[in-house]
């Protein structure tokens, strides 16, 4: 099967993938592992792709602090991610520690500490139980889950009136 798959998908010239890459880089922010990955599965060889890839950075069609930073800030204010879960999406993507360092460096702390709480706020009506304990259990461990940070879980929903 695999190899059937294989066969049936053409194989790009470096020129070729260069452009189709270049299109892939201007439709989003990519990270280099995953243009890396794409140039892989277009049927280069390690060469064409490391010469692909240091072209389109040359060409500033890919740059790692531009995509950290935007997938930073797309999945806090997006999808409601704290920075925990953000770093460990970031390392999955090779994205380096001293990038992510910066890319954390664009939140605002106050803007972090709302979203935190409008997702508190979310679901603490969603929950049908009265005993606060079991509410503010629920709630701690959803916001853990989103990847916010413990110290701060536990602020917010100390200063609520449950």
């Amino acid at each position: 099967m695999f190899d059937e798959d294989r066969k049936n998908k053409k194989i790009l010239t470096p020129g070729q993938a260069k452009l189709k890459a270049e299109s892939y880089c201007a439709y989003q922010e990519r990270s280099q592992q995953e243009v890396r990955d794409k140039l892989y599965s277009w049927g280069l060889h390690e060469a064409d792709v490391e010469n692909c890839i240091a072209n389109l950075i040359v060409e500033n069609f890919l740059n790692e602090e531009r995509f950290a930073i935007a997938y930073c800030n797309g999945k806090l204010r997006m999808k409601g991610w704290g920075k925990i879960k953000i770093k460990q999406a970031l390392k999955g993507k090779r994205v380096s520690e001293q990038l992510i360092k910066i890319a954390f460096k664009q939140i605002e702390p106050d803007e972090y500490e709302h979203i935190l709480e409008n997702i508190i706020d979310k679901k603490i009506r969603e929950i049908k139980d009265k005993d606060s304990f079991i509410i503010k259990n629920k709630v701690y461990q959803f916001a853990l889950s989103r990847g916010f940070e413990s110290d701060l879980i536990f602020s917010i929903l100390n200063s609520k009136e449950l």
